[in-house]
């Protein structure tokens, strides 16, 4: 059962949102959607309207997105199986013309029509739009075992990671006032496209834009302790910390080092949040409390 809201809490929330949009007024804000949040119908809705209030209120927000889950389907569908090295997904080029399909086609024009279906106005690209992430071929090395040795060379077909970043076409839609909404494809020096995880290209470009923060939204509260408590604010050292000791491991672990690199390289903040929330971007931007893992130098 919702508790109804009344005028007072209305004005309470306002006034508490007030300093936050002065603060933030200007600053670019990137945003990595995935997860929960772009599958369930009210929570995509939700998040369409955070970032359309975001703009209104003179925040730029550049939304990169994944979309494994829909990949993966459609793989399905046409009968072909879906294969993970150290979670990242095998792609040879039957797959990548699924991931590009999939990526750079329906996923990112179904956001783009969320966004301008609750007022805004979103423009769709992939990253080889205008030369917009220039990517190489990643190379994995294999994890020790106790029959194979650590070092050796993994090849999983047409995976990138970014060489670089051109962030001229970003600012001139943000200058336009347009929210760019990214897939997560680059392209090599050769022309070859390659599929790139959507962490990694947020955390990239929020280092390229010098973005006030980089939010990674996630299926999971934040970052816990040992205990399972949420750990509400981490400094650097602090979350080196809990990588040494083993709190933060798993899926967890490479979202804190993107986060990470992203605050070392000059980012003031990273947030890994709740996307299972509804609007939970306003609340961890916006209120005292916030909803999620705030990570700062």
């Amino acid at each position: 059962m919702t508790l109804p809201i009344t005028a007072t809490d209305r004005a309470r929330i306002l006034i508490e949102a007030l300093p936050y949009i002065k603060r933030f007024r200007g600053k670019t804000v990137v945003i990595k959607y995935g997860g929960n949040a772009m599958v369930a119908e009210d929570l995509k809705h939700a998040f369409a309207r955070d970032v359309v209030m975001m703009k209104l209120v003179g925040i730029n927000p550049v939304v990169v997105h994944g979309g494994g889950p829909q990949i993966g389907q459609l793989l399905q569908r046409i009968g072909k199986k879906s294969e993970f090295v150290q979670g990242m997904r095998v792609t040879d080029r039957e797959t990548m013309d699924v991931v590009e399909m999939v990526l750079g086609g329906s996923v990112n024009k179904d956001i783009v029509g969320l966004i301008n279906q609750n007022g805004g106005k979103a423009v769709g690209l992939s990253g080889k739009d205008g030369g917009l992430i220039r990517a190489r071929k990643l190379m994995l090395k294999r994890e020790p075992t106790d029959d194979q040795a650590e070092g050796e060379i993994i090849d999983i077909g047409l995976v990138g990671e970014v060489q670089g970043i051109d962030p001229k076409i970003v600012a001139l839609l943000d200058n336009a006032e347009f929210i760019p909404v990214i897939a997560p494809i680059g392209v090599g020096e050769d022309g070859e496209t390659y599929n790139i995880n959507a962490d990694v290209v947020a955390g990239k470009l929020a280092i390229t834009l010098k973005a006030e923060k980089l939010i990674l939204l996630t299926n999971t509260t934040g970052v816990l302790d040992k205990d399972g408590e949420l750990l509400t604010g981490l400094s650097i050292k602090n979350a080196n910390a809990l990588i040494a000791d083993g709190t933060i491991h798993g899926g967890m672990l490479p979202k804190v080092n993107y986060a990470l690199d992203a605050v070392q390289s000059g980012v003031k903040s990273a947030h890994i949040i709740d996307g299972r929330v509804a609007h939970a971007v306003l609340l961890e931007i916006f209120t005292d409390q916030g909803i999620g893992t705030l990570i700062r130098a």
